[in-house]
């Protein structure tokens, strides 16, 4: 082959590389361009207007708290605060066995009103006592008297939302009985108990928020013509009788 031809073969090739690589530079511009054109249309950054740089910034949802139920017993029961005229010190606590009601005397002729069940039929007392101890979530240890009486009850339950001593207890001197909560909120304003005064754990739970160790517990007596302010009887309830929750 003359060189003639084989320059003419070269330059045939050639004209085909040749117009790949301006496509490809084309493609590659057409690309650029767009890229460019499309950073060109991003919104700048909006800066806070004055009037709203000052003001708070927005609060977090708030959050979801389960409402508790409310007890199924007459609206008189509901914890709520009276005019109450009473000469006893702020902190004092009486409790209103014939009318189902304890009072948490706060000052001012006023107190706080609970809702309560009190002893069934011959284990009622009354009487002055101090509050010896104060226990959240407390065991029960039914005593022997109760357990001849019933032989059906656990001889001891641990503390907890199945305990019939509820949320909180509050001991009274050296006797057996207390100011505790109950599982069963049914049975405020009624006598069921056998001595012991319960409360809803609602209830019960306020109450020992607000009452100290050493505090003054009065009982009255049960009589159907004596106010809440007749002054109440002095003495010890016996100890044979054993409460139940």
């Amino acid at each position: 082959m003359s060189r003639r031809a084989k320059a003419r073969e070269i330059k045939t090739i050639a004209l085909p590389t040749a117009g790949k690589v301006t496509v490809l530079v084309l493609a590659v511009a057409a690309l650029g361009f767009g890229l460019l054109s499309h950073s060109a249309t991003v919104l700048p950054l909006r800066l806070p207007s004055e009037r709203q740089a000052l003001l708070p910034p927005p609060s977090p949802p708030a959050r979801q708290v389960e409402n508790q139920k409310t007890p199924n017993f007459p609206g008189r029961f509901v914890r709520q605060i009276v005019d109450y005229d009473n000469r006893e010190l702020p902190g004092t606590v009486v409790v209103d066995t014939e009318n189902t009601f304890l009072y948490l005397v706060l000052g001012r002729g006023q107190a706080m009103r609970y809702g309560i069940g009190v002893g069934r039929e011959g284990f009622g007392w009354s009487g002055i006592q101090l509050v010896a101890k104060k226990t959240e979530w407390p065991d029960w240890r039914p005593p022997a008297e109760m357990l001849s009486r019933q032989p059906y009850l656990p001889r001891f339950m641990a503390g907890g939302p199945g305990n019939p001593l509820g949320a909180r207890a509050m001991y009274l001197g050296e006797t057996a009985y207390r100011i505790h909560g109950t599982n069963k909120p049914e049975t405020i304003g009624k006598r069921v108990s056998s001595g012991c005064i319960r409360l809803t754990n609602e209830d019960i739970t306020d109450l020992y928020s607000r009452v100290k160790t050493g505090a003054k517990v009065i009982v009255l007596p049960t009589a159907r013509n004596s106010p809440a302010s007749d002054r109440p009887l002095q003495g010890t309830p016996p100890r044979s009788e054993s409460p139940l929750a």
